[in-house]
């Protein structure tokens, strides 16, 4: 059961982003990959200990969801087609150095795609762990891909640095029976 964003002190809305020229005129808007790293592991950390693996992984991928939404509505807007998607994604995302995205495959009805991700700010350059660490990646593509089309997608990581691949590997279907809507 989910409670209302209007009764929840730390609802997500794009304002909380802030002005970041007025409140990090030094710093500016980048900051370190370690930093981002140590707040989402030990985070990952926390709620795992809490709640278990799959409960956390849920989490992270709801969280990589609400973000992509918002992300689509305020940085990349409305696109005409897939080309047009994946350009304004492509530069959004090594502009803010999130990562280098590139689409492997797409079958003529966009029912699945393939796409992949360098650098990515997730895991790129972390040790082999035996297992993909992208959940909220997953989240955050689905959402792009559900606001851009209309259709509900499921997203999963095939291949990642922290498995053994040099590059993460995202397949995103679309969800057949798509009653509700993107969210």
């Amino acid at each position: 059961m989910s409670i209302p964003a209007s009764t929840r002190p730390y609802a997500f809305t794009w304002e909380l982003l802030g002005d970041l020229a007025e409140g990090r005129p030094n710093l500016g808007p980048m900051m370190r990959v370690e930093a981002y790293r140590l707040m989402q592991f030990t985070l990952r950390d926390r709620l795992e200990a809490e709640f278990g693996t799959a409960k956390m992984a849920t989490l992270f991928y709801d969280a990589g969801f609400t973000a992509g939404g918002w992300f689509m509505d305020h940085v990349v807007g409305p696109c005409a087609d897939l080309s047009a998607l994946v350009a304004r994604l492509q530069q959004a995302l090594v502009v803010m150095g999130i990562g280098v995205l590139r689409v492997e495959k797409a079958d003529a009805t966009g029912a699945e795609i393939i796409l992949t991700m360098s650098e990515d700010l997730d895991c790129s350059g972390m040790p082999e762990l035996g297992r993909a660490s992208c959940k909220y990646d997953e989240g955050f593509i689905a959402a792009l891909l559900s606001r851009f089309s209309g259709h509900r997608y499921t997203v999963q990581e095939v291949d990642c640095w922290t498995n053994g691949a040099r590059t993460c590997r995202f397949v995103a279907t679309q969800i057949a029976d798509d009653d509700h809507g993107a969210t």
